[in-house]
């Protein structure tokens, strides 16, 4: 266990100290994952209220497909906007591959399904007649939205903290999207499976200190807004 306790304190040493590389790996996940949060918040809010508020033909099997799109693996996701970021892709001309933006974009793909889903859940469990109600009042669809959205609220918070627990850590899109490249695109997750490899034990302790730090931060920050959203 010597080496756990060594490992520890070197991680904490790194931290204080204000460690380049360990602040580079922080600095590049804290942007990506916001990129990413941010994009699957603002389609997949209006998304998901599209699909819990309104029937149409074919729902069931969108909403299917969105519910299977959950467990979308991160490595087929990374496989899939590498082919389409390559310079062989449709889309090499944009040059986003092994970039930060580029790993946003699959980062966003892994992340939509889960803010459609969780909405148009939130949205078909409210009180069926609000619809009505608001119409009744002369409420335009801007109004719906929105009203539907504000009584979801806690709902979406949740989906929201889900996402980006979902995004902040995983690893396959990262590493095969954006190439782990060292100050530039090494997110916390790719370094320390990176470091833990090359034996650099203390390193991959330190941004996992940080990683849980994050996740807990994100929690605690939703708890006070649902504190004072209740307030």
């Amino acid at each position: 266990m010597d080496y756990l306790w060594q490992g520890l304190f070197q991680a904490l040493q790194f931290l204080f100290s204000g460690h380049p590389e360990t602040y580079s790996a922080i600095w590049c996940t804290v942007r990506v994952s916001s990129l990413s949060i941010g994009a699957s918040l603002i389609l997949g809010v209006p998304l998901g209220y599209f699909l819990g508020h309104f029937a149409f033909p074919g729902k069931k099997m969108i909403r299917l497909l969105v519910d299977t799109l959950l467990s979308f693996p991160t490595v087929v996701i990374g496989l899939l906007v590498y082919s389409f970021f390559s310079h062989r892709g449709p889309l090499g001309q944009l040059d986003l591959l092994f970039t930060l933006p580029g790993i946003a974009v699959g980062q966003t793909i892994l992340g939509l399904p889960i803010i459609i889903a969780l909405t148009a859940a939130a949205v078909e469990s409210l009180d069926t007649r609000l619809r009505p109600t608001l119409l009744t009042l002369g409420a335009k669809p801007r109004d719906l939205l929105l009203t539907t959205v504000w009584e979801a609220r806690f709902s979406l918070l949740a989906a929201a903290v889900t996402a980006y627990g979902r995004i902040v850590s995983e690893v396959g899109i990262s590493m095969m999207v954006g190439g782990n490249i060292k100050w530039y695109t090494r997110t916390i997750t790719t370094a320390i499976a990176l470091e833990t490899n090359k034996g650099q034990f203390s390193l991959g302790i330190a941004l996992g200190i940080v990683l849980l730090g994050m996740a807990f931060a994100v929690n605690l920050s939703l708890f006070f807004l649902k504190s004072r959203i209740e307030g």
